[in-house]
């Protein structure tokens, strides 16, 4: 009996991680150097953030796919990228990965990034 009761425990929390609700991440970029920003860091990041999970629901504004920006108060930002991941705990582990520092750094050189996670409300 204690066995079976184990068994449902770990069956609940199972189901209890599969249920958690996604994170989405949002960054607003500004480029300074568009050409070399999108040769040297956008598809290498791309790369990586699928790879480890991320999945891009928008990219908006001046990114030469972008979609159109509309702002409704205060300035619209130059590009913005919307993620979604199943939980912070992936973010996070896209955010600390050494391959995505490095990149970050090239990043760095051609854009100011300001990015923030929001955590969706459960259905």
């Amino acid at each position: 009996m204690l066995t079976g009761a184990a068994l449902g425990a770990l069956a609940l929390e199972g189901l209890h991680a599969q249920a958690q609700a996604p994170v989405y991440f949002v960054a607003e970029i500004d480029v300074s150097n568009p050409d070399a920003y999108a040769a040297e860091y956008a598809p290498k990041a791309q790369a990586i953030i699928k790879a480890a999970g991320g999945r891009f629901l928008a990219i908006g504004g001046a990114a030469a796919a972008g979609g159109k920006v509309t702002t409704f108060e205060g300035d619209p930002p130059k590009r913005v990228v919307v993620q979604v991941w199943d939980s912070m705990d992936k973010l996070k582990a896209w955010r600390a990965n050494p391959e995505y520092l490095a990149i970050r750094k090239i990043g760095e050189k051609y854009a100011k990034f300001r990015s923030y996670a929001v955590d969706s409300v459960p259905q």
